[in-house]
């Protein structure tokens, strides 16, 4: 097999904010990464050479949140008001007009690729994560320590053989480190939107320092392998 018929998706790894709104974005540099997948480029982009399909952003999470519906206008929203630290994004909150900009430009856009992505022959779609050792203010567990691997199948996303199968090679390939299903995240926007078009799994890695990046690309990498080889051909 050369390369696996995945379709890859990592929208949190962007660290950019678009020049619409760099006037009135008030986060430091180092708020910006904190918001964001902390160390997702650094684990998901080397597996672009090994998958059919690929799809990422630069905008920061901060700004346009691409796992959040066009409707979610909570304090940790798609325009958020506040990180998930509990940080103010704006001196001065984006206009109903702006928002319409960054929708359009910036989130519409990334999910009418993915959409496009799911006609391509791909078998799954896998929206990649990380997320803090601690879980922050805005999380559903909040003040608690995350386990190593999280995979989300939004409670049906993809059938139930194909998550129980992904979770077996999962725990493999991490081996005594702690993988969970749907705990603390059972799969955001983008897992939920698009189960429609293509079964899709949500995978969260800890920040934590259990291994190195390059280790858990490795083991992400040798886990997805496993599973198109001994469960997705057979």
């Amino acid at each position: 097999m050369n390369k696996l018929p995945l379709l890859i998706s990592v929208p949190h790894a962007g660290l950019r904010v678009p020049q619409e709104v760099e006037d009135l974005c008030v986060l430091s540099e180092d708020d910006i990464v904190k918001d964001g997948d902390e160390h997702a480029a650094a684990i998901y982009y080397p597996l672009k050479q090994n998958v059919a399909e690929f799809l990422t952003t630069d905008i920061a999470r901060a700004i346009v949140d691409l796992n959040r519906a066009e409707d979610d206008f909570r304090k940790d929203g798609v325009i958020k008001t506040h990180t998930c630290w509990n940080v103010s994004v704006y001196r001065e909150f984006p206009s109903a007009e702006m928002i319409k900009v960054l929708l359009a430009k910036y989130h519409r856009p990334y999910h009418d690729r993915l959409k496009s992505l799911a006609k391509t022959g791909v078998a799954l779609g896998v929206d990649c994560h990380t997320m803090a050792e601690i879980a922050p203010p805005a999380a559903p567990d909040p003040g608690k320590e995350r386990p190593a691997v999280n995979l989300g199948d939004a409670n049906g996303s993809i059938p139930a053989e194909w998550r129980d199968s992904l979770m077996a090679c999962f725990r493999q390939a991490f081996g005594r480190h702690s993988v969970t299903l749907n705990d603390p995240f059972s799969g955001g926007y983008i897992t939920r939107a698009h189960a429609s078009e293509l079964p899709w799994l949500q995978v969260e890695l800890s920040r934590a320092f259990y291994m190195s990046n390059e280790e858990k690309t490795a083991c992400v990498h040798e886990a997805m392998r496993n599973w198109c080889e001994r469960y997705l051909y057979k």
